[in-house]
């Protein structure tokens, strides 16, 4: 989904995001992966980066795919790489409020990472969406 930037301080570009992405060594501060990572998501969710894929194939060529190990998720039916992804670090509000950019209160997430965070907001975002379209509904008869 797009960001937004006008419901942003116009520092946010030039100041804000740059300043928490140094301050968080340009690492989610949830799983520590880098920003412009590029690699593979298992089933599970866990990234492998390109360099550490193409270390196993050096090592020990396609049969480690074959062995049943962790990678086996990154790879398709027909032993072609799944899709890889590139990881863009995000900036979260930790109380969830776009409004409150003290530095306390921001972090550096992966898409993975931000997503889970804010799980149980956007349920109760959800929730209350609901509601009110169901309310309005039962007005309307």
């Amino acid at each position: 989904m797009p960001i937004d930037y006008s419901i942003y301080p116009s520092n946010w570009k030039s100041e804000i995001r740059p300043d928490i992405l140094e301050r968080d060594n340009h690492k989610c501060k949830f799983c520590g992966i880098e920003n412009y990572s590029v690699g593979y998501r298992d089933k599970d969710g866990k990234f492998y980066k390109i360099e550490y894929i193409i270390d196993a194939l050096e090592n020990n060529g396609y049969d480690f795919f074959a062995k049943g190990n962790e990678l086996d998720n990154c790879w398709d039916k027909k032993g072609e790489p799944t899709k890889s992804i590139k990881i863009i670090l995000t900036i979260m509000h930790l109380d969830h409020d776009i409004t409150n950019n003290d530095y306390k209160n921001l972090a550096t997430g992966c898409q993975k990472c931000h997503l889970n965070y804010d799980k149980d907001y956007h349920k109760k975002n959800t929730r209350n969406t609901i509601n009110k379209k169901k309310k309005l509904q039962e007005l309307n008869f």
